[in-house]
């Protein structure tokens, strides 16, 4: 690695420390370096909170030092006023000489002006250093501004032979297929992104709470489609663990604290009337997390950008089949007896 991608390296490294907390920010990593040391590093705060490159100035304890110091950052830095001031201004005034970026913000309300107003103000900027690794890892901003929708997560486990729930069962409550550490890591997930997503029979069937009980974070948003509301509001998904948006064809003006009711024209192209409701509250991460008819919508109509699938050993003798799903395998991992396979869509 050269000296530069050394430090952007650093850069996403601590930029993770944001996921799940700095949502619909992008969650940005940013070091400080003098005389080949680095003096200070900061990531994005939670949403309305500092920006990275505000919490590595603020962490400079000699601010002449910035004078002489190059700033790594792994996103543009932005230029206009939102909850905060723009961080271009902040590096202006501190007289920063030195800006590494990894990539363009795509934001229209960014997308270079920040790195104009930093060559504008004298300051020598170098774009795209690990431009490839920082769009991966800023995905779910890019995915929301350029394709007006939120990054797509698929997740469903399947048995050995191909189902994701039993023909029959005893109670209103999940079968469980996969090991108590892949549940956990699923939970894991949970906290990592905005929001997650359940059709109607995935309620009625299983009853689930769609929170994070085994883990540490913050609930998801639940996203729940009852076309002709189906469901009873004393299922686990309108308790107040978490906020729930229920999109529907029929007309229900019954709100809560934590339940909001969305009239939507279900006929037809149903994921991509979903995505517009989804971009229209903002969210910019989602996990479809089932059933098969849902999660087999949105892979018909080509609107997912990853798949999450994990394989048991166990065997169903009949039951729901597994979503047919087509792409690229970018991983295989083993969790004790379950594998976990991650496949992205062919387009990338």
């Amino acid at each position: 690695m050269t000296t530069h991608e050394t430090y952007i390296n650093r850069c996403l490294q601590i930029a993770k420390n944001g996921l799940g907390s700095t949502r619909p920010n992008p969650m940005v990593g940013a070091v400080i370096v003098y005389n080949n040391t680095i003096i200070s590093e900061g990531f994005t705060s939670e949403y309305g909170g500092n920006h990275a490159e505000v919490n590595a100035i603020n962490a400079v304890k000699d601010k002449s030092l910035l004078a002489k110091s190059t700033i790594y950052v792994t996103l543009e830095p932005c230029s206009h006023f939102g909850k905060t001031p723009p961080c271009s201004d902040l590096i202006v005034s501190h007289k920063i000489p030195n800006v590494v970026i990894g990539c363009i913000d795509d934001n229209p309300e960014v997308a270079g002006k920040g790195i104009a107003k930093l060559k504008a103000s004298g300051c020598n900027v170098t774009v795209g250093v690990l431009e490839t690794e920082c769009k991966e890892h800023h995905k779910r901003f890019f995915t929301f501004h350029n394709k007006k929708r939120p990054y797509i997560i698929l997740k469903w486990a399947e048995t050995k032979n191909g189902f994701i729930a039993p023909k029959t069962r005893d109670e209103q409550k999940p079968v469980w297929i996969t090991n108590t550490y892949s549940r956990q890591l699923v939970h894991k997930w949970r906290a990592e992104e905005q929001a997650i997503l359940v059709g109607t029979n995935t309620v009625l069937e299983d009853n689930p709470s769609l929170t994070v009980r085994d883990w540490t974070g913050k609930n998801p948003i639940r996203v729940v489609l009852d076309k002709d509301l189906k469901l009873n509001t004393d299922t686990s998904v309108f308790n107040d663990e978490a906020e729930t948006i229920v999109i529907s064809s029929e007309n229900n003006k019954t709100q809560n604290r934590t339940t909001e009711f969305i009239n939507w024209d279900l006929k037809d192209v149903i994921a991509k009337q979903i995505c517009n409701v989804l971009h229209h509250k903002n969210i910019n991460s989602i996990i479809i997390e089932g059933g098969a008819k849902t999660l087999q919508t949105f892979i018909d109509e080509e609107l997912w950008d990853e798949a999450r699938i994990f394989v048991s050993h166990s065997q169903f003798n009949e039951g729901t089949k597994a979503p047919e799903l087509k792409g690229q395998l970018i991983s295989e991992t083993d969790i004790l007896e379950d594998k976990l396979k991650t496949i992205r869509p062919n387009r990338f």
